[in-house]
């Protein structure tokens, strides 16, 4: 059974920092692909960043320079360091693994009960 917890979203300032972690289990962790998406009231679903099993990260260019995606094969963990935070990156975070991607990832995610909240005030 596939599963994906998150933690360590919450309420911060502009120009804060925030860490996301997520633990995966039931799936083979070290070869898939993992990712983050996330999704503000009334905007559409975005994939914010990836990263493949030997470390190659892709970011979008609204966080690009200011997130950093990692990942602990050991622990089966990937994290998202998000600095220099902006009200527009309040939304619902979501882990995510290569069979979530896709348009529809923050609905089925959602669906999951995952999801964790980051809220930037100004």
């Amino acid at each position: 059974q596939v599963q994906m917890v998150e933690s360590g979203g919450g309420s911060v300032q502009a120009g804060g920092s925030l860490r996301l972690s997520c633990t995966a289990s039931g799936f083979t962790f070290h070869e898939s692909v993992m990712g983050w998406y996330r999704q503000a009231p009334g905007k559409e679903c975005e994939q914010v960043s990836t990263i493949t099993g030997d470390g190659s990260t892709t970011y979008s260019d609204s966080v690009k320079g200011r997130f950093t995606i990692s990942r602990d094969k050991g622990k089966n963990t990937v994290a998202l360091q998000m600095d220099s935070l902006k009200p527009e990156d309040t939304a619902v975070y979501y882990c995510a693994h290569d069979g979530h991607f896709g348009e529809e990832a923050c609905d089925v995610l959602k669906a999951w009960g995952q999801g964790t909240q980051v809220t930037v005030s100004s």
